[in-house]
């Protein structure tokens, strides 16, 4: 395993982390966890160098922490960095800061967390949080020594995010969504660097987005077969995040045995500036090759909204190009109908057309609208030419 300066601890963090999102399941129950199978993943990957775990209070429907604390007996404790998260959306008053820490301790069977992160901060949460005191709490708490170090997972826009990073100069280390089709989304990039020339740590999450970087569609492996270094989709994703410096713990959250040893031997031949000038511009035409598959031509502007009946243009289109794109509209499907309220879905427009006036790209967004709905709502197939 190789290992990575971790912001400006007197410690270094495993190239790889395993993120405890995914784990293997019992039938589609999401809650339920395979815990041999689970357990045997998890034991492989500390064995193998992984020290950085990461899990959080909804994960698998609250049961993710149960299942690490009952994992990590028999001394693989002590050999890892455990990492957890705050749901902020939950807490509603000063008080319940104590109780879900406490909580969480008493699920994970340990008497401290190492890196305790404030869970999903965006616009909306950090002023909450913010606002109930969150940082004097966090600093009882580290001197108690329930939490080692406090940190932040954001999903978010730059600005946001640089607001965060200069609000609190005891940051210890931050958690982005970061791969190389996000590079100018959320913190970006631009956010990455912004973090680490503070002085902080970067974990990054979902570096295959996902899941969506693996077994891409036909065009996208073309491109990747063009190299005289073959590497598997995912093994592209994760080298070209630990090329760079800033990148101190990729997560994976991973759900086979196989998925552990791919990844842990992909990290045992990592390092920072390790890819070629021709295999970082590889990775580029790639990136260039997705957005040339995605088939509505938004730009995320948001000249389009509000819409007056509520629909969310942008992130509809966004969800409908995602599945063409990557080839996987299942999972479009599924974040149509569980993550965007119905009150914002395709299937809402009146065809007003007030939103073409606005659209610096000339779309034709009424006539989109059903076209969205059709795939994303009704299931119907992507049509073969768009």
């Amino acid at each position: 395993m190789r290992y990575r300066k971790f912001g400006q601890l007197d410690w270094k963090g495993s190239a790889l982390g395993f993120g405890c999102m995914r784990l293997p399941t019992i039938g589609d129950d999401r809650s339920a966890i395979d815990e041999p199978e689970a357990t045997r993943m998890v034991h492989y990957a500390i064995d193998h160098g992984v020290n950085y775990v990461d899990t959080a209070y909804p994960y698998h429907g609250g049961n993710s922490e149960w299942f690490l604390g009952r994992a990590l007996k028999g001394g693989y404790r002590d050999k890892v960095k455990l990492a957890t998260k705050l749901p902020c959306w939950l807490v509603k008053a000063a008080e319940d800061l104590d109780k879900y820490l406490d909580e969480q301790l008493q699920k994970l069977q340990t008497d401290h967390v190492d890196f305790y992160l404030l869970h999903g901060l965006n616009a909306e949460r950090w002023p909450q949080m913010r606002d109930l005191g969150v940082l004097a709490w966090a600093e009882k708490a580290i001197a108690d020594g329930r939490i080692r170090h406090l940190g932040f997972s954001f999903h978010d826009e730059l600005k946001v995010f640089k607001e965060i990073l200069d609000a609190y100069d005891k940051w210890t280390f931050c958690q982005i969504q970061y791969n190389y089709m996000d590079v100018q989304n959320q913190a970006g990039t631009q956010g990455l660097q912004y973090a680490a020339s503070k002085g902080l740590a970067v974990v990054v999450m979902e570096p295959i987005l996902g899941g969506r970087l693996v077994n891409p569609p036909q065009p996208i492996q073309d491109l990747w077969n063009t190299t005289a270094q073959k590497r598997a989709p995912a093994d592209w994703a994760l080298q070209w995040l630990w090329n760079q410096p800033e990148v101190s713990v990729v997560l994976s959250g991973m759900s086979t045995l196989d998925q552990v040893q791919e990844n842990v031997a992909s990290a045992d031949v990592s390092g920072v500036n390790t890819l070629t000038r021709e295999e970082l511009a590889l990775v580029e035409r790639v990136r260039d090759k997705y957005q040339e598959l995605s088939p509505i031509p938004c730009t995320k502007c948001g000249y389009c909204i509000p819409c007056p009946n509520g629909v969310n243009i942008p992130r509809n289109f966004e969800i409908y190009n995602e599945g063409k794109m990557y080839d996987k509209p299942g999972s479009a499907r599924e974040t149509y109908k569980m993550w965007l309220p119905e009150n914002e879905r395709a299937s809402v427009c009146q065809d007003c057309d007030e939103c073409e006036e606005k659209c610096p790209q000339s779309i034709p967004i009424s006539e989109w609208m059903p076209r969205v709905h059709a795939v994303l709502g009704e299931g119907q197939p992507y049509p073969s030419a768009n």
